[in-house]
């Protein structure tokens, strides 16, 4: 799973998820990628499903770049605890995503296992994705 080493704060605000990716919203690395259309936060247990899949599709074949990090800690309180007494502890980690936002590149396959391996990616994703093909 990914999470940061260290980080500025332990504990961060919620944000608000409005406007669209002006950052990371090209491809940058490799000819194929997955696109979101949608805001959200990804948290670190779908990032790495989502890898997994691709990977395996596949068959570790080619190359793949994952363009963002869950670098955001979001805290839950704990099981029947009392309002007051402060944040919870941090529970796990999230990258937030805007529409628009690259999630992951592929490069070394062909166009069609590109297009297969995302697609079922895609599935372990909570957001509409679109698969986009780098025009030199």
């Amino acid at each position: 799973m990914l999470s940061p080493k260290r980080t500025k704060y332990r504990k961060y605000h919620r944000g608000r998820l409005r406007g669209k990716a002006c950052r990371g919203n090209t491809v940058n690395f490799g000819n194929y990628a997955l696109q979101a259309l949608e805001p959200t936060w990804l948290t670190s247990r779908q990032i790495e499903a989502t890898r997994r899949t691709i990977t395996r599709y596949t068959r570790r074949g080619g190359k793949l770049w994952i363009t963002i990090f869950p670098d955001k800690s979001i805290t839950a309180r704990a099981l029947e605890s009392r309002m007051g007494s402060g944040k919870g502890a941090v529970d796990y980690w999230v990258a937030v995503v805007k529409p628009g936002t690259i999630l992951f590149e592929l490069s070394g396959v062909s166009e069609r296992l590109a297009k297969d391996a995302i697609k079922t990616a895609s599935y372990k994703l909570p957001i509409k994705t679109k698969f986009i093909i780098k025009n030199n």
